[in-house]
């Protein structure tokens, strides 16, 4: 079984790159493959809502950034992991527009899989952060894996995670509970509702 992990940072070697790489190594120890996959600091487009993924799916027209091929990286992966650093109480923009995108576009490949977010941050806005990123995840069937505290790592300065000392503690508990969430699963999504969408506006 294997877990993508998305660095959402635009430094590749930042303070996410160190609360991931604490996961990875968690994993392996418990047989666990995992991949991270790191969204780079080039131009990304925001979903423009021009629904041609909805007649072609399993990827968004825009095929001139990295977004098609790390969501095409899911199709073989029972778990997600997303991390990100916070800017102004909010995940990386550049990341939630990736998100947004892939789940729209390739909704099929992430549907039931079992997710977690983790934020890094400076001082504030973590738990916001944090939040931002799971709320994808219910909207998709996907079951939230927790830890011991938020997953949440303090560091500004390069290098500065590792020495947040329960901060790294608490990705390794995330990472065991992945490990023992996807071994009792076998790995397959959760099913979720059998009966027929109903969806409703408030405006009518």
């Amino acid at each position: 079984m294997k877990v993508l992990m998305i660095n959402g940072s635009p430094r590749q070697k930042g303070n996410t790159s160190i609360a991931l790489a604490e996961i990875a190594g968690q994993l392996e120890k418990l047989g666990i493959d995992s991949e991270i996959v790191w969204i780079g600091n080039k131009p990304l487009r925001g979903c423009i809502a021009c629904n041609t993924c909805k007649e072609k799916p399993g990827a968004c027209v825009f095929n001139d950034d990295v977004c098609n091929g790390i969501s095409a990286k899911m199709n073989d992966a029972e778990a997600l992991i997303v991390g990100s650093p916070v800017y102004y109480g909010q995940p990386n923009g550049a990341l939630m527009a990736i998100v947004q995108r892939m789940l729209y576009s390739n909704g099929a490949a992430f549907r039931g899989k079992p997710a977690a977010a983790v934020a890094v941050c400076r001082r504030g806005g973590a738990t916001a952060a944090f939040q931002t990123l799971n709320m994808p995840f219910m909207l998709m069937n996907m079951p939230v894996v927790p830890s011991q505290y938020w997953n949440i790592v303090y560091g500004r300065e390069p290098g500065q995670a590792a020495l947040d000392t329960e901060g790294m503690q608490t990705m390794r508990t995330l990472a065991n509970n992945m490990a023992a969430m996807l071994k009792a699963t076998g790995g397959k999504p959760m099913p979720g509702s059998d009966e027929p969408g109903e969806p409703m506006s408030f405006i009518r």
